[in-house]
C-alpha cells in the first residue's frame, strides 16, 4: 500500500523532543523524508537515527529558530538533502509564565519571537523556492499541494490567565496562518493551525523536582505543573484527560494529507473536548 506522503520532503522545527517528536515520526512513517530540528544536536540526531533505523530519511538542523540567519538555514537543510520542500511544520517553542504586573519585557518578547516571529521568518524563508516550485508544476500541468501546520494553543484562542505573552503569541500565529492562507493558495498551498489543550509533554508533566527547570537560550525556564492545578485541568476536559503527543501529532497530521486539499485558513482544536 503506497503511503500518503511518499517521497514528500517535510521541516519540523523543534522535533527533537515531545509533540515535535512525534510529528516527525508520523511524517516519517507515511513516507516523507524529515529535517529534523532541536536547540541541542543529541535529541535531534537521536530523532534522525530513529527514523532511518525504520527505514526512512532524515536529517538534523541544530539550532534555536530564533537565531538569526536559522530560517534560511532550515529551508537549506532541506533542499540541499532531498531536493525539495512539501511540508512546514512550525512546532518550536515553550512557556515562561506570568501575571501581566510581573511579565517582563524580556518575557513578552521571549514568546513573541519563537512563536510568531520564527515561524514568519520560515515561512518568508521558503516562500521563493514555492513560488517557483508551484510556478513551474503549473506550466507543466502537474500541480502539486504543500502543506504549512503551525502550532497553536488554546491559550491563544481563548486565552488563559498568566500566559498574556504566550496567548499573545500563540493568537497571532493564527492570524498569520489565515493571512498566509490567502497569499499561497494561488500556489497550491494549504496553510492551517492546530491549537492544542493540555498535552502531557515535560512542560505539563507532574513535575518530579518543584524546582525543575530547563535551560532555554541562557535563560532558566521552570517545567512541570503541580499535581492538584493538573488534576484540575483533568478534570475539565470531556475525555477525561491530557493527550498523548502521538495523539497530537496525528491532528497535525491531517492536515498534510491530500484528503485536506481543499481545507485551509482553519484553526482546529485539540484538546479532548475542553473549549
Amino acid at each position: 500500500m503506497t503511503r500518503k506522503l511518499e517521497g514528500k520532503v517535510a521541516l519540523v522545527s523543534g522535533s527533537g523532543r515531545g509533540i515535535g517528536r512525534e510529528i516527525a515520526l508520523k511524517l516519517a512513517s507515511e513516507g516523507a523524508r524529515v529535517v529534523i530540528n532541536d536547540l541541542d544536536a543529541a535529541p535531534a540526531e537521536q530523532t534522525v537515527a530513529e527514523i532511518r533505523a525504520c527505514g526512512g530519511e532524515a536529517a538534523a538542523c541544530v539550532g534555536s529558530v530564533t537565531d538569526a540567519g536559522f530560517a534560511d538555514r532550515f529551508v537549506q537543510q532541506a533542499l540541499a538533502s532531498f531536493g525539495g520542500l512539501d511540508i512546514i511544520i512550525n512546532n518550536a517553542g515553550y512557556t515562561w509564565d506570568s501575571v501581566v504586573q510581573k511579565m517582563t519585557d524580556e518575557q513578552w518578547e521571549a514568546m513573541l519571537a519563537v512563536h510568531l516571529t520564527a515561524p514568519f521568518r520560515i515561512l518568508r524563508a521558503a516562500s521563493g523556492f514555492i513560488r517557483d516550485a508551484a510556478k513551474r508544476e503549473a506550466e507543466a500541468g502537474t500541480p502539486v499541494f504543500r502543506k504549512v501546520v503551525n502550532i497553536s494553543s488554546t491559550s491563544g484562542v481563548y486565552g488563559n490567565a498568566g500566559q498574556a505573552n504566550y496567548a499573545a503569541a500563540k493568537a497571532g500565529i493564527n492570524g498569520l496562518t489565515k493571512a498566509m492562507a490567502k497569499e499561497w493558495g494561488r500556489y497550491k498551498v494549504n496553510v492551517n493551525s492546530v491549537a492544542f489543550g493540555l498535552i502531557m509533554t515535560r512542560l505539563t508533566e507532574v513535575a518530579a523536582d518543584a524546582d525543575a527547570k530547563i535551560d532555554i537560550a541562557g535563560q532558566q525556564i521552570k517545567v512541570g505543573v503541580n499535581p492538584q492545578v493538573l488534576k484540575n485541568a483533568e478534570a475539565l476536559i470531556p475525555l477525561g484527560r491530557g493527550g498523548t503527543p502521538h495523539e497530537a501529532a496525528g491532528a497535525v497530521y491531517m492536515f498534510c494529507i491530500p484528503e485536506s486539499n481543499y481545507v485551509s485558513g482553519q484553526v482546529l482544536v485539540c484538546g479532548g473536548g475542553r473549549p
